[in-house]
């Protein structure tokens, strides 16, 4: 049978995850990957899973693995609430949704506001997950300017005077695939000006527990909370197998991000979320939390070391104070996805990163590098072997 003919129009602005599909290299015996934002497997608490397991069942029994609703497990928005009130966010529990991964937000968010030919603002560059998750209700992306500080607030003002936007979506903390963070001074520069213009805000804060150095920066949220949806996860301070995200919304978007979930998924898994809440309100997050920024803090400092000792100096990079990558710029015209293939055959894995604009033709010269799954010892050697293929 042809199935091309049955498949809706908006397929054609689908397509697979590069990342993703650059990962399927990665595994190849004996690659070191640079590449995916993926926790290390050591971060996840699993010597605590079982007791988690063992509370969860003899607290809620049955209750845990039945149908629950669409907003969320209650004990664990209740949960959340604490642990947002300690990002200064105040949020009651009943304004708390759950979704599958904080990417199932990011669907509902297309799903909910985007019609096509909307105008979205995103950083140049921005999160592909986010692309992905936008791109098929067919959007027109408007750039933002970024500098080593993050987004440029006049670079906000600008776009938002210059058009409708529907909204803009920002990573401004440990941003991916950079690493910048947006100082302080500056968020209250893009709260002054999404409030001037009366403009949503999409916040999407995952990395933002894992600060290794410096002191936390306010969301975004607490500067301008009517107009920003803030989004979290638990994947990478817990474990993302379980697929737990959350938002806190206004309540007219709140309202149809449940109704679009109730056509998803009906709710996210019931057990995850008593296992999350638990994690949560037991204390073992506050525990475990800094047992992962002890082992993700050295892996950075030997990321950040060997660039300063093998890259040559016609070459930048980030230096973040937590969060998960680091963002390399070459000179000018210096192509990264050719660099990618030669250092495969290297075993040396990375992101280029011209994946992360919505441009085609900007960030050849650019790469992502995470730090989260190899030890420092091969960190050292990868970086070595990356500016090895550089200058050869």
């Amino acid at each position: 049978m042809a199935f091309d003919n049955l498949l809706a129009e908006r397929t054609t602005r689908m397509g697979a995850s590069v990342i993703r599909e650059i990962l399927k290299v990665v595994a190849k015996p004996g690659m070191v990957s640079l590449a995916g934002g993926i926790p290390a497997p050591e971060s996840f608490p699993l010597e605590i899973i079982q007791e988690l397991t063992e509370i969860v069942v003899a607290k809620y029994a049955s209750g845990a693995f039945q149908y629950g609703p669409t907003e969320g497990f209650w004990p664990l928005r209740e949960a959340l609430a604490d642990y947002l009130e300690n990002r200064a966010i105040t949020a009651s529990a009943g304004e708390i949704l759950i979704a599958s991964g904080s990417q199932g937000v990011l669907d509902a968010v297309g799903k909910v506001l985007i019609d096509k030919g909307d105008l979205v603002a995103v950083e140049a560059p921005t999160y592909l997950g986010a692309l992905q998750a936008f791109t098929p209700y067919e959007p027109e992306y408007v750039r933002m300017d970024t500098d080593e500080l993050g987004l440029i607030p006049g670079s906000l003002e600008s776009v938002l005077a210059g058009g409708k936007v529907k909204f803009i979506y920002l990573v401004p903390t440990f941003q991916n695939p950079t690493g910048r963070t947006i100082p302080l001074e500056r968020r209250r520069e893009i709260a002054d000006i999404i409030k001037k213009y009366n403009a949503l805000l999409i916040e999407d804060d995952p990395y933002g527990a894992l600060r290794y150095r410096g002191h936390d920066i306010a969301p975004v949220k607490v500067l301008a909370p009517d107009h920003v949806v803030y989004i979290s996860t638990l994947s990478k301070v817990f474990a993302p197998g379980l697929r737990i995200g959350f938002c806190h919304a206004p309540e007219q978007i709140r309202k149809w991000l449940v109704i679009v979930k109730q056509g998803i998924d009906l709710h996210t898994s019931t057990f995850n979320q008593a296992l999350a809440s638990e994690y949560i309100a037991g204390g073992f997050l506050e525990r475990h939390l800094p047992k992962i920024i002890d082992l993700y803090r050295p892996k950075q400092e030997a990321m950040l070391s060997a660039l300063d000792t093998y890259f040559p100096p016609n070459f930048t990079w980030s230096r973040p104070e937590g969060g998960m990558f680091l963002w390399v710029e070459g000179p000018q015209g210096f192509d990264m996805e050719e660099l990618y293939w030669k250092a495969i055959e290297r075993n040396v894995a990375f992101v280029p990163g011209k994946y992360f604009y919505t441009s085609p033709q900007e960030g050849i010269e650019t790469m992502r590098l995470n730090y989260t799954r190899a030890d420092e010892e091969t960190i050292d050697n990868s970086i070595r072997i990356l500016s090895e293929v550089i200058q050869s």
